[in-house]
């Protein structure tokens, strides 16, 4: 990497790794996993129910994350996630330019959909997290650059 960030994660990592308590640092970290708050502007646009889908529109973008559940860690399967943004081929109020995925057994979702470009200035994309049994989730995160071919938005969810 060129850019070190410096977390807890890798402090810890790196605490485990010269001490030899690998074992040891991993589950307490687990214990502790906060859920994902909603972000300011995600929910614009939403539409409740959006279809599980294959692929929205042409594709040629990935929009991809993991779903988690708060304070162990667990990778959580068949978690809908719903996906929209300013694409190539529609606006975000555009009900084409919506769609949704579920989670696999590894708590991975996928969803290949049209490339995202800025809208009020910024290439980003909206998810939604909305079943049952934990709190909703609203994200816009935001692309590094409008030419990315993929974005990443992680859910940590918190049981209701």
């Amino acid at each position: 990497m060129t850019k070190s960030l410096l977390t807890r994660r890798t402090v810890l990592t790196g605490v485990a790794a010269s001490t030899g308590m690998t074992g040891l640092v991993a589950p307490a970290f687990a214990q502790g996993l906060a859920p994902t708050r909603s972000m300011r502007g995600g929910s614009n646009n939403y539409r409740p129910g959006a279809p599980i889908v294959e692929k929205i529109g042409g594709g040629g973008f990935w929009m991809s994350g993991t779903v988690r559940r708060a304070g162990d860690g667990a990778p959580l399967a068949g978690q809908r996630i719903q996906i929209w943004a300013h694409t190539t081929e529609g606006h975000e109020r555009d009900q084409r330019s919506h769609g949704a995925t579920l989670s696999d057994e590894n708590g991975v979702y996928r969803l290949e959909m049209p490339q995202i470009v800025p809208a009020f200035g910024q290439a980003h994309a909206h998810l939604a997290f909305d079943s049952d049994g934990f709190e909703t989730v609203f994200l816009r995160p935001l692309m590094a650059s409008p030419n990315d071919k993929s974005l990443q938005a992680d859910f940590i969810l918190q049981s209701v």
